[in-house]
């Protein structure tokens, strides 16, 4: 079973990415977060993988954080869930918009989500509510240094996923709060990534000559 890769973008799009690991291209589906994480073409990107099993088919799915790729296996331990609807309920909300929606019981809110019935929306709530306890515990999430908030450590966390420097990320993200980034994982991800890649991306990544 693969657990982790770690590569070259030979290709991306918005559901799916090629990761080039020494001549051979493996087809990872992402959701949208994962996305908007990637690199440009040919840069190296760092995922943990879900690998999927079935008679017929084995299949790739690839996460920045350890928090998003646990509750895609969460969402699969959900009756009628299997991982084209987890990967398409990820993209269309994120982790820290999900979590209190399940615990909340907020059927309005999940079923907003493309794919997602009240049916469906149902057992997820019912199934998954207490197991998502969880996902809060500490050891599952980078703490946060004082003066830093949860979810800045979980950009930082994604950035250092990706190859950054632990003090480079740490940079970005206070960067892009000074100048105004949304509170949320997926635009304060955005922004940082927008940041580094003005003229110092040369020397953002610390592997740079790995």
């Amino acid at each position: 079973m693969i657990g982790h890769l770690r590569g070259k973008i030979a290709d991306k799009r918005p559901n799916q990415v090629v990761v080039d690991v020494g001549g051979v291209g493996y087809e990872v589906f992402i959701p949208l977060s994962t996305f908007y994480a990637l690199g440009d073409l040919h840069q190296d990107v760092n995922l943990l993988i879900h690998t999927h099993v079935r008679e017929d088919q084995l299949a790739l799915y690839g996460f920045v954080t350890s928090r998003e790729k646990h509750l895609f296996e969460l969402l699969l331990s959900a009756s009628g869930v299997g991982p084209v609807l987890a990967l398409k309920i990820l993209s269309g909300m994120s982790v820290e918009e999900l979590l209190p929606a399940i615990r909340a019981g907020d059927l309005v809110r999940l079923t907003t989500i493309p794919g997602v019935g009240r049916k469906t929306a149902e057992r997820i709530v019912v199934e998954l509510r207490d197991k998502l306890a969880v996902m809060e515990a500490p050891e599952l999430r980078p703490a946060a240094q004082p003066g830093r908030t949860q979810l800045d450590a979980d950009v930082i966390s994604a950035l250092t996923n990706l190859g950054y420097d632990q003090r480079v990320a740490e940079k970005a993200v206070e960067d892009a709060r000074s100048g105004g980034a949304e509170a949320s994982f997926e635009a304060l991800l955005r922004a940082t990534l927008q940041g580094l890649s003005r003229p110092m991306k040369k020397t953002a990544r610390g592997g740079a000559g790995n």
